[in-house]
């Protein structure tokens, strides 16, 4: 039986303004990426979000983020392998010591917004990032995207690394992300998404917006959950691989 991990990004609230459902999202996922309070997130909805995800069972997860909370973490910025690997371990920690706190651990981390873009095609950044993840010890899991150099930094230093798709992001033929400010960037239409997100699962593959046939590897499979949908979307998905005996757990 196929297996597939559902992760969402959640916790991305900050003080008095609120994103997304995360107390609807979380029933329907395996694993949450927190906000760590570069990009969202403070140290209350982190706190919040860790509890909520201890009781439903769900595996807790890291989101750093570039230091733009003005730009909730999805401009490009200039950045060293230090001040990468800084970023990480920084971010990183306080989540393994909020899981902690709440009788869990941090099971995984995945990069946020332009963070995680940036370095899936820059070997430097790649490397510093595993790094980190490596150097949090107990076992942490990096999520990297499925044929990035993220992926393959991952694997060289020894690091336990889970290729990661997309349900509702457009890819480019290259196997990357369509960026945010073109269109078809992200998939709004919930059949659509289930579609595509089935298609990576079952066939290995996705079909990029210049109509070209790329290969992927679904260990794991985000959803956002700053899109309205997220709820709705969460439900389908997880109806649609039960509907096909694709079992859904946490690695």
């Amino acid at each position: 039986m196929r297996t597939i991990d559902i992760n969402c990004d959640l916790g991305e609230s900050y003080g008095a303004w609120r994103m997304g459902d995360d107390e609807g999202v979380m029933p329907h996922i395996t694993s949450a990426n927190v906000a760590c309070g570069f990009h969202g997130g403070d140290p209350a909805t982190i706190r919040r979000t860790v509890r909520l995800a201890t009781e439903h069972g769900v595996a807790v997860g890291a989101h750093p983020s570039l230091p733009d909370l003005m730009g909730f973490g999805r401009r490009p910025m200039k950045i060293t392998p230090d001040e990468a690997y800084d970023l990480v371990l920084y971010q990183a920690g306080a989540v393994q010591a909020f899981a902690r706190a709440a009788g869990t651990r941090l099971a995984h981390v995945q990069c946020h917004g332009a963070f995680y873009n940036m370095a899936a095609t820059d070997d430097a950044l790649s490397d510093a990032i595993a790094r980190a993840v490596r150097d949090l010890g107990d076992g942490v899991i990096l999520y990297a995207l499925s044929g990035s150099r993220m992926m393959a930094a991952g694997q060289r230093l020894g690091v336990r690394t889970l290729a990661e798709v997309f349900a509702d992001r457009g890819y480019q033929d290259d196997g990357t992300l369509t960026p945010r400010t073109q269109k078809g960037a992200m998939i709004e239409d919930e059949a659509a998404a289930v579609a595509q997100a089935v298609g990576m699962v079952e066939r290995g593959t996705v079909t990029s917006l210049a109509g070209r046939t790329v290969p992927v590897d679904a260990g794991t499979i985000c959803l956002h959950g700053d899109q309205p949908g997220a709820v709705a979307f969460a439900k389908a998905l997880r109806a649609a691989f039960r509907q096909r005996g694709i079992r859904v757990a946490a690695p």
